[in-house]
C-alpha cells in the first residue's frame, strides 16, 4: 500500500479500477484547514492524464509495472512482435499499444514492453536513434545565415526537420521523445 503521503514522481498505484501514475506532486499546507496532496495523475493504460487532489492520508495498493528489455522482430499487418532476449519467445503487441514515437523505431532496435499483470499495455523505444536519411531536399550554398530547418525522410519512413547541410545517405541522431534532429551520427 502506498499514502498520498509518500507519493514521488513515477510511484504507480491502482484507484477505481486503473493503474495511475504519478507525474507530478505537490504537498500543500494552507494556513487554514487540512494539508493535501494536489497531483497530476496518467492513467497507464490509456494514456489519459487528469489532476486530482488527494488527502495525505489517503491509501492505495501498489500497481508493478513491468518493463522488459524486448528486441523488435517485424510487423505482420496490425500486429508488431517483439522478441523476449532471455525465452526467445514472441510477444504481439497490438498497433493501439504503440505510440507516435514508434515511427523512429526499425527492426532489430531493442525496446521496453511495458506490462501489467502480464498484459501489455505500451512499448517505450530508446531515447535516442540513428537513423539514415534517405530522402531530402538539397540545401543551396549561401542559406546558412540562419537555422532554417528542411524536411527529410529517413530508412523507417519518418518525416525529420533537419538542418540545409544534411544530405542523402548521412546518419543523424534523432530524439523519439520529441522528433527532433540531435545532430550527426
Amino acid at each position: 500500500m502506498v499514502s498520498a503521503g509518500d507519493f514521488r514522481n513515477g510511484v504507480t498505484f491502482e484507484m477505481e479500477g486503473g493503474v495511475w501514475q504519478i507525474v507530478e506532486f505537490q504537498h500543500v499546507k494552507p494556513g487554514k484547514g487540512a494539508a493535501f496532496v494536489r497531483t497530476k495523475i496518467r492513467n497507464v493504460i490509456q494514456g489519459s492524464v487528469v489532476e486530482k487532489t488527494f488527502s495525505p492520508t489517503d491509501k492505495f495498493p501498489t500497481a508493478y509495472v513491468e518493463r522488459k528489455e524486448c528486441e523488435y522482430s517485424y510487423n505482420d499487418g496490425d500486429l508488431y512482435y517483439f522478441m523476449d532476449p532471455e525465452t526467445y519467445d514472441m510477444i504481439p503487441v497490438g498497433a493501439s499499444e504503440l505510440d507516435d514515437n514508434f515511427k523512429f523505431v526499425k527492426e532489430n532496435m531493442v525496446c521496453r514492453v511495458l506490462s501489467y499483470k502480464g498484459k501489455v499495455f505500451g512499448v517505450e523505444p530508446p531515447n535516442f536513434v540513428d537513423l539514415q536519411v534517405t530522402e531530402t531536399e538539397p540545401g543551396f550554398k549561401g542559406d546558412t545565415a540562419t537555422n532554417t530547418l528542411k524536411p527529410a525522410t529517413v530508412e523507417t519512413g519518418a518525416m525529420v526537420k533537419v538542418p540545409l547541410f544534411i544530405e542523402e545517405g548521412e546518419m543523424i541522431q534523432i530524439d523519439t521523445r520529441t522528433g527532433e534532429y540531435l545532430g550527426r551520427a
